[in-house]
């Protein structure tokens, strides 16, 4: 099991430049572009979303991974939760791969629970531009994200758009991802912390 810590802020996309070049220079480089492509699954009666817990098939350049996120905090953009990550072989989820490898008894039970009704509900699908900044010895991958939510909804399309910055721990303390955010809000006009992640965007739109 891993402990996922990032402080999440929302970006007005008219600051995606100011925010793009602080980071350059902070780093010495222009960072790396990709597309991320997810699918979140539950069931009809959203067992996962009342156990506060997503499933999601991600497409990288890399390959495919599916991940499991459950029950965490968030606060003032920080979010700390439990995560189970691992590569799969396409657009499909393994569950009994991701069962076994949960090692949290509320979370492999609802999951358990889950496993035989999960169909894709929504959709997120984005471009990264990722930096790695150093504070201190602490390592952390900073991120800007620019895409949208899209949920089929009674056969109408819904969509909500994605401007937001990731600031998570990869390895040190995690007090350095509230000096780098601190640093970044100085720079950058209208960014502020964003306590809802895009799985409980995604659950939002489906339920306007």
């Amino acid at each position: 099991m891993g402990m996922e810590q990032e402080i999440k802020l929302a970006l007005p996309p008219d600051q995606v430049g100011a925010a793009t070049q602080w980071f350059i220079q902070r780093t010495g480089g222009a960072g790396r572009t990709i597309t991320l492509e997810n699918s979140y699954y539950d069931t009809p009666s959203l067992t996962l979303a009342r156990a506060k817990s997503a499933v999601r098939v991600r497409r990288t350049p890399d390959g495919w991974l599916q991940t499991y996120k459950t029950v965490g905090t968030s606060s003032g953009g920080l979010h700390s939760r439990h995560e189970w990550e691992m590569p799969v072989k396409g657009n499909a989820l393994e569950i009994d791969a991701l069962l076994e490898a949960c090692d949290d008894a509320p979370s492999k039970a609802a999951l358990s629970s889950a496993r035989d009704e999960l169909i894709p509900l929504f959709s997120t699908n984005f471009s990264r531009t990722i930096w790695h900044v150093t504070i201190d010895g602490t390592d952390i991958e900073a991120a800007i994200d620019q895409g949208e939510i899209l949920a089929e909804v009674n056969g109408e399309t819904r969509h909500a758009p994605i401007c937001e910055v990731e600031l998570e721990l990869k390895h040190g303390d995690a007090g350095a991802l509230h000096t780098l955010s601190a640093e970044l809000a100085q720079a950058v006009q209208g960014l502020r912390p964003d306590d809802v992640s895009k799985a409980q965007r995604g659950y939002r739109l489906r339920e306007m």
